[in-house]
């Protein structure tokens, strides 16, 4: 149980350091995203700001977040908001 959830912890800092490389690219355009959690190689995340209510958000969080997410950390299967 205890090597399960240092693997978990390990796949939520690697998705966080990921995250933090693209927060700089959300905030100039005033949004931003925050890590709410790691379930079985999905990404959830909440979108904060600008990005909360914009019409482009979904692209945004599949066709840049995602991407780079299932580039670096292998293990993410999607990104979703919630």
């Amino acid at each position: 149980m205890e090597n399960l959830e240092n693997q978990t912890n390990d796949l939520k800092e690697r998705v966080q350091a990921v995250l933090e490389t693209l927060r700089p690219a959300l905030q100039m355009d005033g949004g931003d995203a925050e890590l709410v959690d790691v379930k079985e190689g999905v990404v959830l995340l909440r979108l904060m700001g600008a990005c909360a209510g914009c019409p482009m958000s979904t692209m945004t969080l599949k066709m840049g977040i995602e991407q780079r997410m299932k580039a670096e950390v292998p293990e993410v299967v999607s990104v979703e908001a919630v």
